[in-house]
């Protein structure tokens, strides 16, 4: 383990798929880390590598920096916000990292009320899946104040292999909701030319492997086009959390007034396979909605 320079004290609140391994890299960057969450198997994950169990969100307020990696908007609410939460327990001058991914406005609210405590904010929203996270190769898109990520850039990095500073306060969350838009219509493009391979009886991992040499190159096509032509679609990065995503971006586009009709219409798709017991299936699963309405069968390939 490296022994990092910088002597800030760091919570983490959210140890899932994503959390505890970017909080593992923080202890392998040799940070002195204190967690909190409800899986108490994880926390004994991150303890056994040498991190303190917080055992309260309020004890883990009393970090310098706080992280939250959490599923969705309520969730973070409560925890900034609730009886017990992080803003009645940090104390000024410390941060409060949010990388979860949850509404733009909502964080910009949050960021308001920490901000009138004399906490600072940034939300800071991740790219890249699991893999990722594991790797400490994540993208991260930064919100807030450009002094405030320098104080915690070490922090970041010890996560995060691109480090992006986007603009103010929900900046970060913009720029998530922007990702999630171009990766889930990629996605369904994606689906749509294997499928359509299919149906005229043409070997999609031909034509896969053409379209790579050209224009449609996108790592979509690479990444998930792969799975559908492997009929793999265990978890990378699931259904219902990118019909999440696409929600927060469609609640953003009704009330900044942007027309988003190709994003809806994927939201809905991901709808389908959520209620139709396939919601924990990776979100390159829409190739299977695509196949089924194709009245192709579950055989893969050629």
């Amino acid at each position: 383990m490296t022994t990092s320079s910088q002597a800030q004290k760091i919570g983490f609140i959210g140890l899932g798929v994503m959390g505890r391994r970017m909080a593992l890299n923080l202890r392998k960057a040799g940070f002195p880390l204190a967690v909190h969450d409800f899986d108490r198997a994880a926390v004994a994950e991150l303890v056994a590598a040498g991190a303190s169990d917080a055992g309260s969100t309020a004890a883990t307020g009393a970090a310098d920096i706080v992280i939250t990696m959490l599923p969705d908007t309520p969730d973070v609410e409560a925890v900034v916000l609730g009886e017990g939460g992080l803003a009645s327990a940090m104390g000024p001058g410390s941060v409060l990292i949010d990388m979860s991914s949850i509404s733009p406005m909502a964080t910009r609210a949050m960021a308001e009320t920490l901000a009138a405590k004399g906490v600072a904010m940034l939300d800071a929203p991740v790219s890249g899946g699991y893999q990722g996270a594991e790797n400490a190769t994540l993208s991260i898109m930064i919100g807030g104040d450009a002094a405030v990520l320098e104080r915690c850039r070490k922090v970041l990095e010890a996560m995060g292999k691109t480090i992006s500073h986007i603009g103010g306060p929900g900046a970060g969350q913009v720029c998530k909701v922007c990702n999630q838009v171009a990766v889930a219509i990629n996605i369904q493009a994606v689906a749509e030319a294997m499928t359509l391979a299919r149906k005229n009886g043409v070997d999609p991992g031909k034509i896969r492997s053409a379209l790579l040499g050209g224009f449609a190159q996108s790592k979509a096509l690479d990444l998930h086009g792969q799975r559908v032509l492997d009929g793999n679609f265990a978890a990378g990065f699931r259904v219902t959390l990118q019909r999440k995503d696409l929600k927060l971006a469609l609640e953003n586009g009704s009330a900044t007034g942007t027309a988003l009709p190709a994003t809806a219409l994927i939201q809905q798709l991901y709808g389908v396979l959520s209620n139709t017991g396939r919601a924990d299936l990776d979100n390159s699963a829409l190739a299977l909605l695509m196949q089924e309405m194709s009245g192709l069968g579950g055989e893969h390939g050629s």
